[in-house]
């Protein structure tokens, strides 16, 4: 059975976030956690699940992803 989720993962506290969205959540953070994703989690280690959301669609977690990543972060510097 298909969750669509979006969700944030982060390297540190006030570190590097990622966010993605799956339709297996269970089974993506695992693969976060474990440096199986090549690419930006894995090389900025963004090992912990700091929050997601659950969507009825694909589509709804996909347009809430791409509202995220257009926000802006506040105070750049670690």
């Amino acid at each position: 059975m298909k969750h669509p989720c979006v969700y944030i993962m982060a390297s540190r506290r006030k570190g590097t976030l990622y966010i993605g969205v799956t339709s297996n959540p269970v089974q993506r953070i695992w693969q976060h956690k474990n440096d199986l994703v090549p690419g930006f989690t894995k090389r900025y280690g963004t090992h912990t699940l700091v929050w997601y959301e659950m969507h009825e669609t694909m589509d709804s977690a996909i347009t809430r992803e791409k509202r995220l990543k257009e926000w802006k972060r506040a105070g750049r510097s670690i």
